[in-house]
């Protein structure tokens, strides 16, 4: 398979054909972010991303999960997907699942009309970077949109019939006890909001060559400790009001892997991290050198 720069897909993708439609992120400025950092946004040709699946055809014979990368699939044209998607369908005929990352302003271009026809075509899976419901730290980590327009395309996901998966990052607001309070507050509101179907914690982790980490080596921003963090989750868990939300919070990043559904389990987390955080139990905690993106 052809691949251009490094890979980066959700880790429930791992078993996904993955199919790199863009290069890069068509946003590419959050200020925590550096995935795409190496390469300039582009669009492959339909002419490329059509051989390439007729190569993987060739290769896996049928797959039924493909993932469209690099970081905003979302950004190209709808009848270019729609094609694209025609493509795989053919050529797959066990297909069930189409995911891809989608960013906020390139999903709030699409009209109900488009999103709804992607959906019909195939693509049942959204990875939205809501990273936080509060307006400020969102302009702050430059994500390009206010937290209305981040809820309305959530929102515009779901109303399409995707399968929606949330993802926020626990620490975003640095040490600053009151600001990470509003920020898990303020997270919570937008979720139980735009009703994802999956809601995703990764915690900060400061990567080299980003805005973030050049702020944390001048002082400008000192990250949270774990204990710091799994307060913030903790008040993230005592505000989710939403029903039947599956919490998955077992990436590397985080200090504490946890997994439930909202609100069946959630007693059963919150007794989980009010534990650790009772004893300061630092051995119940994902070691610092098994911590990564």
């Amino acid at each position: 398979m052809r691949y251009e720069g490094n890979i980066f897909r959700p880790f429930s993708e791992a078993n996904s054909y993955l199919l790199q439609c863009t290069i890069g992120c068509s946003h590419n400025q959050c200020t925590f972010c550096g995935m795409y950092k190496d390469r300039k946004f582009r669009i492959r040709t339909l002419d490329e991303i059509k051989t390439d699946i007729q190569m993987a055809k060739e290769h896996y014979g049928d797959v039924e999960k493909v993932f469209l990368c690099d970081g905003d699939a979302v950004a190209i044209e709808t009848d270019i997907l729609l094609e694209i998607l025609e493509e795989l369908r053919n050529a797959f005929p066990s297909l069930r699942h189409v995911g891809s990352y989608v960013g906020p302003r390139s999903t709030l271009e699409k009209s109900m009309e488009e999103l709804t026809a992607l959906r019909a075509a195939g693509l049942r899976k959204a990875y939205l970077g809501v990273e936080t419901g509060d307006d400020t730290l969102l302009g702050e980590i430059k994500k390009g949109v206010t937290a209305e327009e981040m809820l309305q395309a959530g929102k515009n996901l779901v109303a399409a019939g995707m399968n929606l998966s949330s993802m926020v990052l626990l620490g975003l607001a640095g040490k600053d006890s009151r600001r990470s309070y509003e920020h898990a507050i303020a997270t919570a509101k937008i979720t139980n909001e735009m009703k994802p179907h999956y809601l995703a914690a990764l915690t900060v982790t400061p990567v080299p060559n980003t805005i973030l980490f050049n702020q944390v080596q001048s002082g400008g921003f000192e990250v949270m400790s774990a204990f710091e963090t799994l307060e913030e989750m903790k008040v993230l868990f005592e505000n989710l009001t939403i029903d039947n939300l599956r919490f998955v919070g077992i990436h590397a990043s985080n200090y504490l892997p946890i997994n439930g559904t909202l609100q069946r389990d959630k007693e059963q987390m919150l007794a989980t991290i009010n534990s650790v955080l009772e004893k300061r139990d630092r051995s119940k905690l994902r070691d610092e050198q098994m911590r990564g993106l």
